[in-house]
């Protein structure tokens, strides 16, 4: 693999946002402020408290609801709207490099969450499909994987593979290039509904006109779908992913409008 500026660059960003994010971002301050604690006692104390107030914070129920819905797209899918869309473009989310069952690499759950909604509406509407996702470390490219488990797994066709961008913006330029050759200008955009913003801004300064179309919301109540609304007031690995990627996406956003 070929390191030159562009990679290290989103190399770079990678290291960054582990750094940033949870679980090491209010591990950062618990840390500070425990190396201080002998020589400034108070500082070390606030520092170390912020941390754990912090950690609090994105894995409690409540407020990670109110981080969550900041980010998400609001609504699902207008069907009436969707009826103008001339392609439905599914955008990759990570892949298992340890799938034996699949004989080697397949999509990771968060885009088959992305790929089960895409293969439906495919499936409703009859409209072509792309689908986009590089490989930044090497391998097999994720929109071949998305593209494997379209036709194998769903049965759906794809038309179009984007398989050389490496984050939400190189999706968009990539994309763009091949629907705008193929003369497609509005399309049926497939993402969480977490990134559906982010990513739809992208798309729409390509020049092509989304009509979103977001799953897996994060907000909600997993405890009352349970019958058991106590435990949605209680800290679970429910929460502490939906807050890890709202965190993601506030910083996602925050870069990109900075880098415009």
């Amino acid at each position: 693999m070929d390191f030159h500026p562009s990679l290290l660059l989103f190399w770079l960003k990678k290291v960054i946002a582990a750094l940033v994010l949870p679980p090491t971002l209010p591990l950062l301050p618990i840390v500070i402020g425990l190396i201080l604690l002998p020589r400034w006692r108070r500082i070390g104390m606030i520092l170390a408290w912020s941390g754990v107030v912090l950690q609090l914070l994105l894995i409690m129920p409540a407020s990670v609801g109110w981080l969550v819905a900041q980010v998400e797209h609001p609504s699902p899918l207008d069907r009436a709207a969707a009826r103008g869309a001339e392609a439905v473009v599914i955008l990759g989310a990570g892949r298992r490099s340890h799938a034996p069952e699949f004989g080697g690499e397949t999509v990771n759950r968060l885009s088959l969450e992305r790929l089960r909604y895409g293969a439906r509406l495919a499936r409703e509407s009859g409209l072509p499909v792309l689908v986009s996702g590089g490989a930044p470390a090497g391998g097999v490219p994720e929109a071949l994987l998305m593209r494997s488990a379209l036709e194998q797994d769903f049965r759906v066709p794809v038309r179009w593979v984007e398989s050389v961008s490496r984050d939400t913006r190189e999706n968009a330029r990539m994309s763009a290039v091949q629907l705008h050759a193929a003369g497609v200008r509005r399309i049926l955009l497939v993402t969480h509904a977490a990134h559906m913003r982010r990513a739809s801004r992208e798309f729409e300064a390509e020049g092509l006109a989304v009509i979103p179309a977001a799953t897996a919301w994060l907000g909600g109540n997993e405890g009352s779908e349970r019958g058991e609304p106590l435990l949605a007031s209680l800290p679970s690995q429910n929460s502490a992913y939906a807050g890890w990627f709202a965190v993601h996406e506030w910083l996602g956003q925050l870069a990109y409008q900075l880098s415009r």
